[in-house]
């Protein structure tokens, strides 16, 4: 059934995953180090390189940037780098379309990443959950996760692409945010059919690379679209560092091949370990798995008291996501919390 997203109101916070601190302060008789398992981030980052100093004490230049976009094209499989707009993190460029493209109604597919609903409000718009396309009904923008957060959901690119086509028809548009799309088989991304005029696809890196404390993302659009976003953020939106990192990052793929194979066991270790503590993977994606149980109240506050922070769901009760360990010993206090 449809439901109907309220006003969150100016400057109301979302939960989110990550909020170690407030763990520390919910448990604070839990064992330290803290392991915080409530996000979908690589835990065995991309090894960061040297930076030279002009990273950091220089603005950076725009042929710096255009050379990031053109490296994040090819990565992405977007034909031309001017259909590409380099963030800080996609956070920016969720908040920023809906003043960029206001729209009367919006259909969020969901359950979702929360601020995608949020942003459409504050900017206006009548927002709508939609639990699949066939809901979907008159709604000129339609907004999903490809693969969805936090149940792996996935759709594939000729049912969007279709989609698009018709969104494009009414003056609409088609937002994919497709975060964790990098570990995604070959020919899951939206993005070799752009340019299209009713299609932005968002591109996470902090995710992936493990790096989201850098803040880098993207936002991939016909080239028009992605120049107006351009413009929006301004000189200088993405760091020095960010750059330097994002440019050697995007074209190292021998990296990335090995992170999905080493995700992909490490996903299957882990599914084993809830399992065996009757929790049911009901979806997921290889940065994270999402299980189900009716003790999910209870299994959360356990491990919360062994320092292990994982993420609940006020309008799901009975679910958790589970991000990935990261060190040995971090799966040994995971699979001792859970027996």
């Amino acid at each position: 059934m449809a439901s109907t997203t309220a006003d969150s109101g100016a400057g109301a916070a979302l939960p989110h995953g990550g909020r170690i601190e407030q763990a520390r302060r919910h448990f604070p008789d839990a064992p330290e180090p803290f392991i915080d398992l409530s996000t979908g981030i690589n835990p065995v980052p991309y090894p960061l390189p040297a930076l030279p100093a002009e990273a950091f004490t220089r603005l950076p230049e725009p042929e710096t940037l255009s050379a990031l976009q053109s490296v994040a094209a090819r990565a992405y499989g977007v034909a031309d780098p001017a259909m590409v707009a380099a963030a800080p993190g996609t956070q920016i460029l969720i908040d920023l379309l809906p003043r960029l493209w206001p729209m009367p109604d919006v259909a969020v597919l969901g359950p979702t990443y929360a601020e995608h609903a949020a942003a459409w409000s504050r900017g206006g718009a009548a927002v709508t959950e939609i639990e699949s396309l066939q809901s979907l009904g008159e709604s000129r923008c339609v907004v999903l996760c490809n693969p969805n957060n936090p149940d792996g959901r996935r759709w594939k690119p000729a049912n969007l692409l279709a989609l698009a086509d018709k969104l494009a028809s009414r003056s609409g548009l088609l937002i994919v945010d497709e975060a964790f799309g990098d570990l995604e088989p070959d020919g899951h991304s939206l993005a070799p059919a752009l340019p299209h005029p009713a299609i932005v696809i968002l591109r996470s890196f902090g995710k992936t690379y493990g790096l989201a404390g850098l803040r880098l993302g993207f936002a991939l659009a016909a080239p028009d679209f992605a120049a107006k976003i351009r413009s929006a953020l301004g000189p200088w939106a993405v760091s020095g560092p960010a750059l330097a990192i994002g440019t050697q990052a995007l074209v190292d793929h021998r990296w990335l091949q090995a992170t999905r194979h080493r995700l992909e066991a490490d996903c299957a270790r882990l599914d084993a370990i809830l399992n065996a503590a009757s929790l049911s993977v009901i979806g997921g994606t290889p940065l994270f798995r999402l299980a189900e149980t009716p003790t999910a109240a209870a299994v959360f506050e356990k491990l919360g008291q062994a320092g292990i922070l994982v993420r609940c769901f006020d309008a799901h009760p009975a679910w958790l996501r589970f991000g990935l360990p990261g060190t040995e010993p971090e799966w040994d206090r995971l699979r001792e919390a859970l027996r």
